[in-house]
């Protein structure tokens, strides 16, 4: 007589309980990278019927423009990317006197009264591609916080990092960040 042979089983009684406890350990142990966005500080509502517009020397706001096909034009004049950080520190960092620290005393036409009355302006094309979009964006943030970084060095001999609350809000307060944004239909 033949004996028959008998085949080992896997015991599958535990695997679901197994499962179980890989998926909660992996999820206790998975962390969630929170959406950065661009930092901007929206204006107040404006309420029905109220005139929410202010007056601003023209002196004062630097137009930057951004078309369809990822052009740049700053006051109507065509710019490539790596110019406008620049350009920007030029017509941010004006003492009303029509000369900038950046700049070396040379006298700016066209740059604002000074810094806290400048105002960049963004107008971009509703097919502005988005890459463009946010280097201009980058451009502008970078140019602020290279002023900011200088101011903090020449008044405090610090490193922006070094700061105290009110010694930020004083270099935040030197160079303050006005930006408007709009597109174009």
């Amino acid at each position: 007589m033949r004996q028959r042979r008998n085949t080992a089983a896997v015991n599958a009684g535990s695997m679901a309980d197994i499962a179980f406890l890989l998926l909660i350990f992996f999820l206790v142990t998975t962390t969630i990278a929170k959406d950065q966005g661009i930092a901007r500080k929206l204006p107040k509502k404006c309420e029905t019927g109220e005139n929410c517009s202010i007056d601003v020397n023209e002196r004062n706001v630097l137009r930057i423009y951004l078309g369809e096909t990822g052009e740049l034009l700053i006051n109507d004049d065509r710019t490539e990317i790596t110019e406008l950080k620049k350009k920007l520190m030029e017509f941010i960092d004006n003492n009303g006197d029509g000369s900038c620290t950046y700049c070396a005393g040379a006298q700016l036409e066209g740059a604002s009264d000074n810094p806290s009355s400048a105002i960049i302006s963004l107008t971009t094309d509703r097919l502005t591609p988005y890459a463009e979009f946010i280097s201009v964006q980058d451009e502008v943030s970078k140019a602020y916080y290279e002023l900011r970084k200088r101011y903090v060095f020449e008044i405090y001999g610090k490193d922006p990092s070094e700061l105290t609350d009110s010694e930020l809000k004083k270099a935040q307060m030197a160079y303050p960040f006005n930006f408007s944004e709009a597109s174009v239909k």
